[in-house]
C-alpha cells in the first residue's frame, strides 16, 4: 500500500450540508477500496490564485490515506464525475514527505 494525498476544491456555492455529504462520499469511496485514512483536514473557504469556471474562491479539503496503486485511477474518475468539484491533485508521498506530513499534523494539534 502506497501512502497518498489529496487535495480538492469545491465550489463555494454548496452549503455546508452538500460540503460534508461530498466530503464523505470520497471517503467512503477510498474506504471501500480498502484504503486506510490517515487524516482529513478542512482548510474551508479560500481565495483562488485565478477563477476556476468564474468562481473565485473554494472550499479546500486534503485527505491523507494508504491504498493500492491501482484505486488512485478509479478515484480520481469519481472527481471528474462530480460537478461541485473544481479542481484536484493526487499526489504520491514518499517516506521524507509522509513524515514532514506526519510532524504537521503533529504540530497542529499541539497548537489545538
Amino acid at each position: 500500500m502506497n501512502h497518498y494525498e489529496t487535495v480538492f476544491i469545491l465550489n463555494p456555492v454548496l452549503s455546508d450540508t452538500q460540503i460534508k455529504e461530498t466530503v464523505q462520499k470520497f471517503e467512503d469511496y477510498l474506504v471501500s477500496k480498502g484504503a486506510e485514512m490517515i487524516s482529513k483536514e478542512d482548510w474551508g473557504l479560500k481565495k483562488l490564485a485565478y477563477p476556476i469556471q468564474k468562481k473565485k474562491s473554494g472550499f479546500y479539503h486534503l485527505l491523507e490515506y494508504k491504498v493500492a496503486g491501482e484505486e488512485i485511477s478509479a478515484f480520481e474518475l469519481e472527481f471528474r464525475r462530480d460537478d461541485s468539484v473544481m479542481r484536484y491533485l493526487t499526489v504520491k508521498l514518499d517516506k521524507h514527505a509522509a513524515a514532514w506530513a506526519e510532524k504537521r499534523r503533529q504540530s497542529k494539534t499541539a497548537k489545538n
